[in-house]
């Protein structure tokens, strides 16, 4: 089974940038489709951005579209997200999440968390004002 491990989160303030890098142990992330999530205090885990591996197109909440971007660096086994132009509503836990390629998902589940098998323990987000 495939093991997700998150970093790069920290303290930044608004208008700054961080990125966040997942890396999986176990497999290859060739064999997986990948998502990040986060969720807030009091909130539900929304899907923040998505990478298809059989297709490689990304999907983006419209929260961050614009702002943040997905990418895989394969030669480390490893996803990053880009975050950029930091809003203080952009804290929150961000989680990794992989699952399998090679299968057909039903359309508009790249960003739903029912969808996805794996999950990292994630990485804390936070902007400040």
């Amino acid at each position: 089974e495939v093991q997700l491990v998150e970093s790069g989160g920290g303290l930044v303030q608004a208008g700054g940038s961080l990125r966040l890098s997942c890396t999986a142990s176990g497999s290859t992330f060739a064999h997986y489709s990948i998502a990040w999530f986060r969720q807030a205090p009091g909130k539900e885990r929304e899907g923040v951005s998505s990478f298809s591996r059989r297709d490689g197109s990304t999907d983006y909440a419209d929260s961050v579209k614009g702002r943040f971007t997905i990418s895989s660096d394969n030669a480390k086994n490893t996803v990053l997200l880009e975050m950029n132009n930091l809003k203080t509503e952009d804290t929150a836990v961000y989680y990794c999440a992989a699952r399998l390629a090679g299968v057909s998902y039903p359309a508009g589940t790249s960003l739903l968390r029912r969808y996805y098998d794996y999950w990292g323990q994630g990485t804390q987000v936070t902007v400040s004002s």
